[in-house]
């Protein structure tokens, strides 16, 4: 997207108000170590280290709503049970959301509980009962959407197949739209789109696209021959269909399908990745975007998301600092400051991916400069490289260096494949940035012992370590510089 209009997209957010509507779960995470299998049978054991909990499907298409910076009204169903009063406190305290959860009482709240290892997810254990609803608790939730409808620019219709989502409720929202002037639109996992009737869109994924159609979706080519066919078996007016890395295509009644992409994004974790396209492109459309500039913010939003753990948001900070980057050059995106380093911390981390910090003047980039970062980052899965300024090189060397200024220096470290982030520093030691990341890791050269390396007593009060790598014999930048005035 242009900078300028994302930013005026993102303004403008602040004052749309949508009604998210659907299938309401409870997403669970288990997170732990796998060192070794069981005694019992051949299958691995987790040894537990941490959870998250937090609302899945119509409940974090609320909270990607709010994250964007938009308001947002949330009806949904949960059961009488302590997942339904655990969902109660998990949005409770976001001022953003509203919320109408009703209570069903003969049935369960949809559990969904992953546990992961190494960054894999292990294993998926649901509690659910699948069913429509009916009766009592249908008549109030059609109630609660034609109020909560009100002054709402977009209906966002979250269908999961897991029972909310009757005939009679999707008649509620079609005439609560109308009422209000309202872009309703359906995230549907339905076998067919054809129940939804004349909604402004659709957003399957294609796995949800071809089973709708019975048609291949892998190519753009068949895409555009499996949207023909879903328009031809429905009413709406459009359908987006996300493809992942593919990004998303577009098909308006009456036009031809238009594809958008972006660069690939590291792909840590899918899901909720539809929730937050579903909230986007909402949130769009009700600040009066048109339906291609939605259609970029939620690729835009998706492919941040997706570098996440868990059923994730995004807010609008990260959704600049992602298209600032993938207009740079890849190494001048690998350059940070403190703070982004923080951030990148915490998401690695998030991970479960070890973090590896060393610093240096890296003057004049030499082999030994090369084996030494490449030893470095064996030992971790991500390696920050803090850099002294030229002012800092100058009180560390003398004058007459650095040879190579801070700019020039930090596009050659950034450039390098075994380094996943530079951060310059002022300062004569980099001890600021150590305790800001924390790393597992403290690495420096072999010239060096583990007492004497600045920062170690942080990083072992952390329960991290010092190692240090050896040296390349003969490499050094001060003799490269004497040799090249030798030479002179």
């Amino acid at each position: 997207m242009d900078l300028g209009d994302l930013q005026n997209l993102l303004n403008a957010l602040s004052a749309v108000r949508v009604l998210a509507v659907g299938d309401f779960m409870v997403d669970r995470f288990v997170y732990g170590d796998v060192s070794r299998l069981s005694a019992e049978a051949p299958i691995a054991v987790l040894a537990h280290a941490h959870e998250r909990v937090m609302p899945g499907a119509v409940g974090n298409v609320a909270r990607n709503v709010a994250a964007l910076g938009g308001k947002v009204r949330l009806v949904g169903v949960i059961g009488d049970d302590r997942a339904g009063i655990e969902a109660v406190e998990l949005i409770r305290d976001d001022a953003s959301v509203e919320n109408v959860l009703i209570v069903d009482t003969s049935r369960p709240t949809t559990v969904k509980t992953r546990f992961v290892g190494a960054g894999q997810q292990l294993l998926r254990v649901d509690v659910e009962e699948i069913r429509p609803i009916d009766g009592d608790v249908e008549v109030r939730l059609i109630g609660a959407i034609a109020r909560a409808a009100i002054g709402t620019g977009a209906i966002l219709l979250s269908d999961y197949g897991k029972g909310a989502v009757t005939p009679a409720v999707i008649a509620a929202c079609l005439e609560a739209a109308t009422r209000e002037g309202a872009a309703l639109i359906v995230d549907s996992k339905a076998q067919s789109f054809a129940g939804y009737g004349p909604v402004d869109l659709i957003k399957p994924n294609a796995a949800e696209l071809a089973r709708a159609t019975g048609m291949a979706t892998s190519s753009d080519k068949e895409v555009e021959a499996a949207l023909a066919r879903a328009l031809e078996l429905s009413v709406c007016n459009a359908i987006l269909v996300t493809r992942s890395a593919k990004g998303m295509s577009l098909a308006v009644r009456g036009q031809g399908v238009r594809h958008f992409a972006r660069a690939p994004a590291e792909v840590f974790d899918t899901s909720g990745a539809g929730d937050t396209a579903l909230a986007a492109v909402g949130l769009a459309l009700a600040g009066g975007a048109l339906i291609e500039t939605a259609v970029e913010f939620a690729l835009l939003a998706s492919s941040v998301v997706v570098q996440k753990t868990g059923t994730a948001t995004v807010d609008p900070t990260e959704l600049i600092e992602a298209e600032i980057a993938l207009h740079r050059a890849p190494c001048e995106a690998k350059i940070a400051t403190a703070a982004r380093m923080a951030a990148e911390v915490a998401l690695w981390r998030g991970r479960g991916l070890k973090v590896g910090f060393t610093n240096g003047c890296f003057d004049i980039l030499h082999p030994g400069h090369i084996a030494y970062l490449g030893q470095a980052r064996a030992w971790c899965d991500r390696l920050i490289v803090a850099l002294n300024s030229d002012r800092s090189v100058r009180a560390l060397k003398g004058e007459g260096r650095p040879v190579n200024n801070l700019e020039a220096r930090s596009l050659v470290l950034a450039a390098l494949a075994c380094v996943d982030l530079v951060v310059p520093f002022d300062e004569d030691t980099p001890v600021v940035l150590i305790a800001i990341a924390a790393p597992d890791i403290l690495v420096k050269g072999g010239d060096y012992t583990p007492a004497g390396v600045v920062g170690h007593e942080l990083v072992i009060a952390n329960g991290g370590q010092v190692r240090i790598a050896p040296l390349v014999e003969g490499h050094s930048t001060t003799g490269t510089i004497r040799r090249l005035a030798e030479s002179g």
